[in-house]
């Protein structure tokens, strides 16, 4: 039985081609009844060690943050940052560890963040500063790593860069978080599409930088569309569960038309909290959540024991020229 680190050694090696490897998943995947491309897959943890080592760089990075912050208030970021792209460089690009490149990427561009906040005594500056150093680290780590997440990292910097830049330059700009949500959701969509389409069998790593990047995007836009329609604010009424749930169905059908579930997920939320309080409204308090749960998860399940067929039902209904572009099974 071959582990994943030991393909992703031979690919390094010119054994295989990257494709050829993630073919070779994707018949696996095959074999045991399942889509790679459907099943949305990407790699977390090649194995326990996985865990294991994450739970040894989380203590050392902890202890030497917490020793240089004693130093001064920048000095425990930067140590962090430092060591976590030593570690980096043995774990990650020797070792080809999945889920400590996640969370060093996620430790290393974090670290530069605080080091721009903590540096700077002005926190709006900060913000900015640690925005741009994260965003350049960010494509540093990309250059010499290629983590996935790490693109949608340097896309959340970029993101946060322009917002704290605008806030600085215009203070009122605080009153418009809906549009600056939709704005920012829409362009981190639009590049996850892009990604998408650029490998729509999900054969290769551009797949997983897809992933990451509808992470981001789904909070953002579900944020800023449920924001604009009121939800969680004022007295939930019966026409407005109606249009959350017209507004869920068509989010389902554009995550069954690029496959990807981020957007379902990062709007559950305010499904159950809008039928939760519609409920309560009515006098059923004890059970209100237990049975929007119950009936929020039952639907979601069976969506998802025949995503494969809806999907290609909701795939026939869409022109070939978009059809190409888009997830298809192998």
């Amino acid at each position: 039985m071959y582990t994943e680190e030991e393909l992703t050694s031979a690919v390094e090696a010119g054994i295989l081609t990257e494709a050829t490897a993630e073919a070779f998943r994707a018949h696996v995947a095959g074999m045991q009844n399942g889509s790679a491309v459907d099943d949305e897959r990407f790699r977390l943890v090649t194995g326990f060690n996985d865990i294991f080592v994450v739970i040894a760089c989380a203590l050392l990075l902890a202890s030497v943050a917490t020793i240089g912050a004693t130093i001064a208030p920048w000095f425990g970021p930067a140590t962090a940052v430092v060591v976590a792209w030593g570690l980096a460089e043995f774990f990650v690009r020797r070792r080809h560890m999945a889920l400590p490149a996640i969370v060093l990427a996620v430790v290393f561009i974090g670290g530069l963040v605080s080091l721009g906040v903590g540096y700077i005594d002005h926190a709006g500056a900060g913000w900015v500063v640690g925005s741009a150093a994260a965003l350049f680290g960010a494509w540093l780590h990309w250059w010499r790593f290629r983590v996935p997440i790490t693109v949608a990292l340097g896309v959340a910097a970029a993101v946060g860069f322009v917002v704290t830049l605008l806030l600085a330059i215009v203070p009122q700009a605080l009153n418009w978080p809906t549009p600056i949500a939709l704005v920012a959701g829409v362009i981190v969509f639009a590049l996850a599409l892009r990604w998408d389409a650029a490998d729509p069998a999900r054969l290769t790593r551009k797949s997983d930088v897809a992933f990451w990047l509808h992470l981001l995007a789904a909070p953002l836009l579900v944020r800023a569309v449920f924001g604009a329609l009121g939800v969680s604010e004022g007295e939930t009424t019966v026409v407005s569960a109606l249009a959350v749930v017209a507004l869920y169905a068509v989010i389902a059908l554009v995550s069954l038309s690029i496959d990807r579930r981020a957007l379902l997920v990062a709007a559950l939320g305010y499904v159950l909290y809008t039928f939760s309080a519609l409920l309560n409204q009515q006098g059923v308090v004890s059970l209100s959540f237990a049975i929007t749960a119950l009936a929020m998860g039952s639907a979601l399940l069976l969506l998802s024991a025949f995503w494969h067929r809806c999907r290609a039902l909701v795939l026939q209904c869409l022109p070939a020229s978009l059809q190409a572009r888009l997830a298809r099974p192998q």
